[in-house]
């Protein structure tokens, strides 16, 4: 990938688009090695349920990944209420000595993790007052994606599919159309299975993916790590160089016409 190739959130630049989590590894020392094959600059962390400072007699998961190294993203998973999320992301940003940058999700269903949208928009709508650079998880739809755009989150991340279900992009023309219409960098979070599901993300000119289950559940954790940086790189590639027109059939790339035989 070509080093300028960056993209900006929040005013900060990062090089890899790759977004990653820190949950359901068998291990912290699993957890750094799928970490750092990933090439991932910003790491989420859920803080309902992952130490950052909150027991001091627990292994802290900012002594594995430090915030000089990476960039840390507090998350509000678990959270299915305004109230809750909000008050989250005001204990991550006390935990990280004022640091802003959070990702908000705030779920409805317990079964699908679908987001419930309503109270979304209003905790975004909170914490952007309140000072924050609120990154968003949502659904794909674009008229939710612009309003929360409109409300003005850093980042809007609509849902590819399930969040820990692995089925990829059901919607592709949706992400697009999000994509298409925005003015702040626009990530797939949740729903991708595996790289070309990644690489399908960036094709579709996502600014970057984020994801956990999809390396911590696989096989190989840190195989897969690489092959998400893999798939999003090439995914980019493909977006920028841009492809060719589909068609219904082929066209000969050798014609016959102006033979000799």
């Amino acid at each position: 990938m070509n080093s300028n190739d960056t993209f900006t959130v929040a005013g900060r630049t990062f090089s890899s688009r790759l977004l990653v989590g820190t949950g359901k590894y068998k291990d912290m020392d699993e957890t750094q090695e799928a970490i750092e094959a990933s090439g991932a600059e910003i790491i989420t962390i859920a803080v309902r349920r992952t130490n950052m400072g909150q027991n001091s007699d627990e292994p802290n998961i900012l002594e594995l990944l430090p915030p000089d190294r990476y960039t840390i993203l507090p998350n509000t998973a678990g959270c299915y209420d305004q109230k809750t999320a909000v008050r989250t992301c005001r204990l991550a940003r006390e935990l990280l000595d004022g640091h802003n940058l959070v990702k908000l999700e705030v779920l409805g269903d317990e079964k699908t993790l679908f987001p419930d949208v309503i109270a979304t928009l209003r905790a975004a709508e909170e914490l952007v007052k309140d000072g924050f650079d609120v990154m968003v998880y949502t659904n794909d739809d674009p008229i939710i994606a612009r309003q929360l755009e409109e409300i003005g989150c850093a980042a809007v991340m609509p849902l590819a599919a399930p969040i820990g279900s692995g089925l990829g992009i059901r919607n592709p023309l949706n992400i697009r159309t999000i994509v298409e219409n925005a003015h702040v960098p626009i990530l797939v979070d949740a729903g991708v299975g595996t790289a070309s599901d990644a690489a399908m993300a960036m094709e579709l000119g996502c600014d970057g993916v984020l994801m956990n289950t999809a390396i911590a559940a696989a096989k190989d954790p840190v195989l897969m790590a690489s092959a998400m940086k893999k798939g999003i790189e090439a995914g980019r590639e493909a977006f920028l160089a841009g492809r060719m027109t589909a068609k219904r059939f082929a066209s000969a790339s050798s014609p016959v016409d102006g033979l000799f035989f």
